[in-house]
């Protein structure tokens, strides 16, 4: 049976309710961690407490866009939600990882996966993704944003990219940059399953102010 490495746990590649467990315990740790109640993240990422309350119970998947918003609201990046051990202190300590490393998340609902390339590193700026879009599989109709500037090369397939207003096809080969503060969201166009490598780089310092 194929299957899906998350953090350091393996699970059935069909077993989602384990996925939205897994995802739902580390959302909850690290709001405890922080000292946020459910309300007061429900209120800043914009979602409904009883969605909150779902997901991190692991009764609901969230879409990226939700997910997007949550690791926002507390001051997290995506890629803190990808394991459960704290990144590393120093970029010197952790420069490679290996293939059977990489730590993933699936958006099973949505059709799209995430697996992050680059070691943790604490205050890092960059994280690296080779983003799996399945066939109809797409962030959906809601547009979200948040700091820092993205960019890629769609590797396999075709996706569309909605950015500020513009709707951008690219195929296989086609490279794309932009603000992340533009409001944005894409989608599988093919037949057949994309990859993108998918790069995210954030301010240095300062609030990250998302716009949604």
């Amino acid at each position: 049976m194929d299957t899906i490495k998350i953090g350091e746990g393996v699970v059935a590649h069909k077993d989602w309710s384990a996925l939205d467990a897994l995802l739902g315990e580390r959302i909850r740790h690290r709001r405890r961690a922080q000292r946020i109640s459910l309300k007061q993240l429900a209120e800043c990422s914009g979602i409904s407490i009883g969605l909150l309350s779902q997901i991190e119970r692991g009764l609901s998947s969230p879409s990226l866009r939700v997910l997007a918003s949550l690791a926002d609201a507390l001051k997290l990046d995506l890629a803190d939600l990808f394991g459960d051990d704290p990144p590393e202190p120093s970029a010197k300590e952790k420069i490679v990882v290996r293939a059977d490393e990489r730590k993933k998340l699936s958006f099973w609902r949505t059709g799209i996966s995430k697996e992050l390339l680059t070691p943790q590193v604490q205050d890092s700026t960059l994280d690296i993704f080779l983003v799996v879009l399945d066939p109809g599989g797409t962030t959906g109709s809601q547009l979200y944003s948040h700091a820092g500037e993205e960019g890629g090369v769609v590797l396999e397939g075709s996706i569309a990219i909605h950015v500020d207003g513009r709707e951008h096809r690219l195929h296989a080969g086609d490279g794309f940059r932009f603000q992340s503060t533009l409001r944005h969201s894409f989608w599988n166009i093919g037949p057949g399953t994309a990859r993108v490598l998918w790069v995210n780089a954030r301010p240095k310092t300062g609030k990250r102010d998302a716009k949604r």
